[in-house]
């Protein structure tokens, strides 16, 4: 019998979108499965040509998703080191326009199969449950570890009717993330709360940005002058990701920030739109298409600037202290987790912020011990998201154990049945397209159609 924990990490999105939500669930799945101790299965949304359009960047077109797995896997390999034994699997998935977001059309928890519902990892949980329709994660899975990315209420909160809008949805991800989830695991205080959720940052480095970090530490010690640029930011180009706070800050302190050079680097739908009033400031501030944060053009800058208060624990700010250079971001929870690094520099307020640059910028950028190298990789990360989802544990269908005490017991048993019938409520909600529609679902997302059927090898349903 294999004994072996089956591990099935869903997420969002894919290469060769480079968002968080399709970069960390890789290496999440590389460094679980790199010891050979545990089955690893990484569950990944396939898109239709036309999609693929909207989302996949330099005209990368996938016709099969045999072709896009080779692609992830050999992205993967190109900065691992190593070759990855995980299986991938696609699901069928639409890009929805209006939320900038990939969507699963259909139930992906049919993409396990029964013999492998052991774990499951939902990377976005309450991403991947609004408008779920299907069998309860819960019910199929021993252990179902919900992994919490993105700070969606801040977002909320800048639309229009925001603070409403965020109401809203504060209650309802917490509706769907406890009904779906055994436990929650959050990446940083800036996240929303959950009932009885962790805050833990189980995201690492790409292992490329130390080979990055470990020349410069040869050329500082062999006297050589390892920066010679100045400050930068990279980050998708829109303006909830820091840019109309970064712009501000220049805009209002332009005297005392007279000598300052800027380098912004990013594709989005805001891109004409900060380079507009780029264009604006007295100040050198350049704005330039995106890159790979690995590209050599960005090695020598010394100082990285990310004011943004959306992110969670942004990989970027993460990337920058492992290539060596100082990151200058706002004191904020989601940046607790790189307080520890001494090259770590926050600032309170617009006027810190001028001193705190000048500062950086004047400075040489303190060398990362080994220790502090290895809390910022994946084998950290991964030994951290081990202890905090407590994987090794939980393997038995009733996670909840039967307690000694009847009063306790009943008080559980209740709890148990109430969750179900909320379960219940939702799963019949989802089922019907007019109520789907209603909450922000992408219409015909209840099953795939034929085109995606056929793309994926998938069987149609009976009765459909």
């Amino acid at each position: 019998m294999d004994r072996k924990r089956h591990v099935a990490i869903i997420t969002t999105a894919s290469l060769p979108w480079m968002t968080g939500t399709a970069v960390n669930p890789l290496f999440r799945a590389a460094y679980l499965s790199k010891d050979g101790e545990r089955k690893v299965t990484l569950v990944i949304p396939w898109l239709s040509l036309q999609d693929q359009e909207l989302v996949y960047p330099n005209n990368i077109r996938f016709s099969s998703h045999v072709g896009q797995e080779a692609y992830v896997r050999q992205w993967l390999e190109e900065r691992t080191g190593f070759k990855s034994v995980f299986e991938i699997l696609f699901y069928p998935g639409k890009f929805s326009v209006d939320k900038r977001s990939i969507l699963a059309v259909g139930d992906i928890s049919e993409r396990i199969p029964d013999d492998d519902s052991d774990v499951a990892i939902l990377e976005e949980p309450e991403h991947l449950t609004w408008y779920h329709h299907g069998k309860r994660w819960k019910s199929k899975f021993r252990l179902v570890i919900g992994i919490i990315h993105t700070n969606y209420l801040e977002y909320a909160r800048r639309e229009k009717n925001g603070r409403l809008q965020a109401f809203l949805l504060k209650h309802i991800n917490t509706w769907v993330v406890s009904i779906y989830c055994h436990k929650v695991i959050r990446l940083s205080a800036a996240t929303q709360d959950y009932p009885k959720s962790i805050i833990c940052n189980v995201h690492g480095v790409n292992p490329k940005f130390f080979e990055i970090g470990k020349k410069k530490l040869e050329q500082q010690q062999n006297g050589d002058q390892a920066f010679t640029k100045g400050a930068y930011y990279i980050g998708k180009m829109v303006w909830s990701k820091g840019y109309k706070e970064l712009l501000k800050l220049l805009r209002d302190h332009q005297k005392e920030l007279a000598s300052l050079e800027v380098d912004l680097y990013g594709t989005g739908e805001d891109s004409d739109q900060v380079m507009e009033a780029a264009k604006k400031l007295e100040l050198a501030v350049r704005v330039n298409l995106g890159r790979d944060h690995a590209d050599p053009l960005f090695h020598d800058y010394k100082v990285f600037l990310n004011p943004s208060t959306t992110d969670v624990v942004c990989t970027t700010t993460a990337e920058a202290l492992a290539m060596g250079k100082i990151i200058v971001c706002v004191n904020h929870p989601s940046n607790e987790f790189f307080k520890q690094f001494p090259n770590c520099r926050t600032y309170n307020d617009s006027k810190d912020f001028v001193k705190v640059t000048r500062k950086a910028l004047a400075d040489e950028p303190a060398q990362l011990t080994d220790a502090q190298r290895h809390e910022l990789s994946w084998e950290a990360a991964t030994e951290r998201f081990l202890r905090a989802a407590e994987l090794d544990h939980a393997s038995t269908k009733n996670l909840s154990k039967s307690p000694s005490n009847n009063l306790m017991s009943t008080s559980l048993n209740l709890g148990e049945k109430i969750e179900d019938l909320s379960a219940q409520v939702h799963n019949f909600v989802s089922g019907f397209e007019v109520s789907r529609k209603i909450f922000g679902a992408i219409p015909g997302s209840l099953q795939p159609d034929e085109e995606q059927r056929k793309e994926l090898g998938l069987v149609m349903p009976a009765g459909i």
